[in-house]
């Protein structure tokens, strides 16, 4: 029976799993594979292209699975930012699963990676919540810059001694006006 030794490419299906967090995922990857020993490939499994595909998607589970599917930590490394390197991880997984059959796994690349519908909504809606949170931080920050500014500029070139309402009243003022939604009026 005659054997390729030619590079193959197999893609798994979109698989339903748990993220670490719990959160239910969509999860699909492409794996780059050839038959590096094919005694082991003819001998040791059934089927090594079955066997191979089997791995593949229990692979891809187990690294779906000990990953969230986004980072709230600093430094935690997760599905969606950090695709290089949970890629590097499922190529070695699945190199341990394989390695039995004579497989060489050249690489795996997740294809598809998105919430599962039933909660694809609640964790939009929690995205963009985190979004407007942000951005109302950059804003407090960049107002805080600019009334800083402005009081040490109003000393600097002495423009009017204010007194500490007095000061207290300009802070308000301009945090209002910088902050609000609308357009300020007079």
């Amino acid at each position: 029976r005659k054997i390729s030794l030619r590079v193959r490419n197999f893609t798994t299906p979109t698989l339903k799993v748990n993220d670490r967090r719990g959160n239910p995922i969509e999860i699909g990857a492409v794996i780059t594979w050839r038959v590096r020993d094919t005694a082991q490939a003819t001998f040791d499994v059934d089927d090594y292209e079955t066997y191979t595909h089997i791995q593949s998607e229990m692979a891809l589970r187990e690294v779906a699975g000990s990953h969230p599917y986004e980072s709230q930590e600093p430094g935690e490394v997760s599905l969606r930012g950090h695709f290089a390197d949970v890629s590097k991880v499922l190529t070695a997984s699945l190199r341990d699963h394989v390695s039995v059959a004579g497989v060489e796994i050249d690489d795996a690349r997740i294809t598809h990676l998105a919430y599962a519908p039933e909660i694809a909504t609640a964790m939009l809606r929690r995205q963009q919540a985190e979004a407007v949170v942000h951005a109302r931080e950059r804003m407090v920050e960049g107002a805080i810059g600019m009334i800083e500014g402005t009081l040490s500029r109003m000393q600097a070139d002495r423009i009017g001694e204010l007194d500490a309402q007095q000061r207290a009243n300009l802070v308000i003022n301009m945090m209002t006006v910088l902050l609000s939604e609308s357009a300020a009026q007079p």
